[in-house]
């Protein structure tokens, strides 16, 4: 794959350097499952305007990455992620990462493709981007990060390489149809509901 590396738990320099210039990077998490207070973090991928993507490997009982956590919590850099609710909560959960500011396109999705209710990373790559995704690696094992298949990693790096492109056609749809507002305050509420989503409430704004 052009322009793809594996780290072990962390960037290196150069590509911590590189991705620091970047306005904004897409990121991704693969994990054990669906509960960040159950299931552990094993991948992060991260892909950059010109296409560098890289896959880093975070290990079991793994609580840092200095280098990532700098990233991740830099102001001057947007990271766009597809449902950014999830790998939030997982990145503070594991390794105290407090991703901000962030964009999240599956957010963007609904509020700016109305005329669908398809809004799966798949469905959104293939409509904005005309490239369907393989989905077939998605539910494997990825635990055993220093042995991962090739499908495991080609799966891994797609799902970051087309973020940033979708992601400025969702903005200049969210401008055409007066939405634009409405999503970024969405956004800049993503860090309260992962706080609630880690203390396991549910509903807590419905009348019951």
């Amino acid at each position: 794959m052009t322009d793809f590396f594996v780290c072990d738990g962390d960037l290196t320099d150069d590509l911590f350097q590189q991705y620091m210039q970047a306005p904004a990077l897409a990121v991704d998490t693969e994990t054990m499952g669906l509960f960040p207070w159950r299931d552990r973090l094993c991948l992060v991928q991260i892909c950059d305007p010109q296409g560098t993507v890289t896959a880093i490997r975070i290990h079991k009982g793994q609580t840092e990455a200095v280098k990532l956590h700098q990233l991740m919590e830099a102001s001057h850099i947007t990271k766009v992620f597809h449902f950014a609710r999830f790998d939030l909560a997982i990145l503070r959960q594991q390794l105290n990462i407090f991703v901000n500011p962030v964009f999240c396109t599956k957010i963007a999705s609904k509020l700016a493709r109305t005329y669908t209710g398809q809004h799966g990373l798949k469905s959104l790559i293939q409509d904005l981007e005309g490239i369907e995704l393989d989905k077939t690696s998605q539910c494997s094992d990825w635990g055993n990060v220093g042995n991962l298949s090739e499908e495991q990693l080609r799966y891994a790096g797609n799902d970051v390489r087309y973020l940033l492109s979708a992601r400025e056609k969702l903005i200049n749809m969210l401008t055409r149809e007066e939405r634009l507002d409405i999503a970024m305050q969405c956004f800049d509420c993503l860090p309260t509901i992962v706080s609630l989503d880690l203390l396991q409430y549910h509903d807590i704004f419905e009348h019951k």
